[in-house]
């Protein structure tokens, strides 16, 4: 047997200075949940309110709109979306909230919906909408544009993965068709760092049987993907936001169970680290940062369905 004797004052030096220092511990806290049950929701935040859109509930595909106020720690009831829609995704651009695509009806009816709504107002615009139809695709916002990338079309009786990477101008209301994604998923997430837009995780062809850890990133500036280091565990019905120059995924699922890993990529050092797991694993959950907090938004349990009112916030 080998030993070897450390001066206690050596000893704190190398805790200090230990690679595995790079990463601070985060802290979970959970709030007032939310007003129903859901999953499959859209998430994101304006002002110091996040606002939770659609997705399945106890009583069938809904168009509910819920508001809560990080400052009074409260919720409230929003003017409801012009449609009922599952596996859309939501983005917030200068004052405005957009709702892109998603599905509709219990038939998982692609869509290429696409909806303006102003919260000073209480009112909710048509746009252009997209070239095409798709749900559980994900979208992000860099320089004044949306970004909705992948998702699942309908190809006669199946849903099959769109490569489609189409950005929209609202100061034009245009949308222009870019380079597709090279590997082209649903149920996965995106998020923007430096401006650019990291694809992450996800399933081939709607079947949590074939989740997927690929990362893969888009620079608009040249038009083009790079592969990047993967998601250490594949999954899908994932969310993630940004925080303090890193990327948080959380939650997910496969055929197996449900997820409550928590995993942050650094994308300055292309490297993956492992976080303090989720209170309650759950899929189809939305996500949004509000100052230097990661609001969870409801979620699924169990594979496949279900939902809850969980509200799980993330903090470093």
């Amino acid at each position: 047997m080998f030993s070897l004797l450390i001066k206690p004052s050596l000893l704190i030096l190398l805790i200090f200075f230990s690679p595995l220092q790079a990463f601070a511990d985060g802290q979970w806290q959970v709030l007032e949940p939310t007003p129903s049950k859901r999953t499959e929701v859209a998430v994101t935040a304006l002002a110091g309110k996040i606002y939770l859109f659609g997705g399945f509930s106890e009583k069938g595909i809904s168009n509910q709109v819920d508001i809560f106020d990080t400052v009074s720690g409260t919720w409230s009831v929003g003017f409801p979306m012009p449609e009922a829609l599952h596996h859309t995704t939501a983005v917030t651009l200068g004052s405005k909230i957009y709702i892109v695509g998603g599905f509709k009806s219990g038939l998982w009816t692609p869509t290429n919906s696409f909806y303006e709504f102003d919260p000073k107002a209480n009112r909710w615009t048509r746009k252009k909408t997209m070239p095409t139809e798709r749900g559980a695709l994900a979208a992000g916002v860099i320089n004044g544009k949306i970004y909705a990338v992948g998702g699942a079309q309908r190809n006669i009786f199946s849903l099959v993965n769109s490569p489609a990477n189409e950005s929209y101008d609202p100061a034009t209301d245009r949308w222009t068709s870019l380079a597709p994604i090279p590997t082209p998923r649903d149920h996965f997430t995106v998020t923007v760092w430096q401006n650019k837009l990291y694809a992450i995780g996800g399933r081939v062809n709607v079947d949590f049987n074939q989740n997927l850890g690929t990362n893969e990133v888009y620079d608009p500036r040249t038009d083009s993907w790079m592969k990047k280091a993967e998601l250490p565990t594949p999954r899908s019905g994932i969310t993630s936001q940004l925080l303090n120059g890193k990327i948080f995924v959380f939650g997910g699922e496969s055929g197996e169970g449900t997820f409550d890993d928590n995993e942050a990529y650094d994308p300055a050092l292309d490297r993956w680290s492992k976080q303090p797991d989720m209170p309650n694993a759950c899929h189809g959950l939305g996500s949004a940062v509000v100052g230097n907090k990661i609001h969870l938004l409801t979620g699924g349990p169990s594979p496949g369905g279900g939902g809850s009112r969980f509200h799980q916030v993330y903090s470093e």
